[in-house]
Parts: structure tokens; C-alpha cells; sequence
């Protein structure tokens, strides 16, 4: 999309935590409050124009009901990127998943925190079946079509 002229930033989970949302842990108040941070960030780049794609892992059906109230229906898109617990742990990049599973990381999504599943999120993608390019593809074509009304 943005090869293609549309204004966009990904804004990634790790990213904010490291800078914004470093005085935060993982309770499910601080989840909660890392997710309206990012919410607020995300319609400020949306205000100025941006298409914002934000990466974060929003376990709770509240925090995303309130990220969508903030931005707005017109401009929240809610993609479900569905993947088995097993193959999240089989494709842990940074160990954090054994980490949990030793003990060495609480309030671990999935391990000891729980995750609601989106009840009808605008993308689903399952990632057990879907290459990283067609999960892409689908991301980019709904966004597209959102763009152009």
C-alpha cells in the first residue's frame, strides 16, 4: 500500500511497549490502558491521514470494543489472526512462550491470561493455512476497499 501511494504506519505492539508503554507490565489493567495508549496514537496518524495498521496483541473483548468506539466504525478494521496456542510456541521467536511455560514470565496470553476470541471480527485469517502473503493480501484489499468510500 504505501509502494502504491497510501499513507501508511505500522504500529506495533513491541515497539510501543519498548517507548510509550514502557511503564506498563501485563496485568489486564495495564493491558487495558496499553491498548487505549495505542488506540489514542492510532487516531492522532489516522487524524493527520495516515492508514495506521496497528500490531498488538488484544486479548480482552472490551479493550477492543474501546479502541473501536475511540476511532471510530467508519475507520476500525478488527482482523483476527488466528493461530493455535501450539504453533504460536512452535513459531516463538524470542523464547517467551517457554519463558511462561518455566515460570520466568507471568500474565503470558494464552499460558496463565486468558484470550477472548473475537466474536466477529471484519478479517479473519488463520494462520495455520494462510502463507504470510495472503494474509497480507486480504489485510490490504479490505483496507482498499475502505479507503476508496
Amino acid at each position: 500500500m504505501h509502494k502504491s501511494g497510501v499513507l501508511t504506519f505500522i504500529l506495533d505492539g513491541d515497539n510501543i511497549r519498548q517507548r510509550i508503554n514502557k511503564d506498563l507490565g501485563f496485568s489486564d489493567t495495564d493491558r487495558n490502558e496499553n491498548i487505549r495508549r495505542a488506540a489514542e496514537v492510532s487516531k492522532l496518524m489516522l487524524d493527520a491521514g495516515l492508514v495506521v495498521i496497528s500490531a498488538f496483541i488484544s486479548p480482552f473483548q472490551a479493550e477492543r470494543e474501546m479502541a473501536k468506539h475511540l476511532i471510530g466504525d467508519d475507520d476500525f478494521i478488527e482482523v483476527f489472526i488466528d493461530a493455535p496456542l501450539a504453533l504460536c510456541e512452535q513459531r516463538d521467536p524470542k523464547g517467551l512462550y517457554q519463558k511462561a511455560r518455566n515460570g520466568e514470565i507471568k500474565n503470558m496470553t494464552g499460558i496463565d491470561s486468558s484470550y477472548e476470541v473475537p466474536a466477529q471480527p471484519d478479517i479473519y485469517i488463520d494462520t495455520s493455512n494462510s502463507s504470510v502473503a495472503q494474509a497480507v493480501e486480504v489485510i490490504a484489499t479490505k483496507i482498499r476497499n475502505r479507503t476508496r468510500r
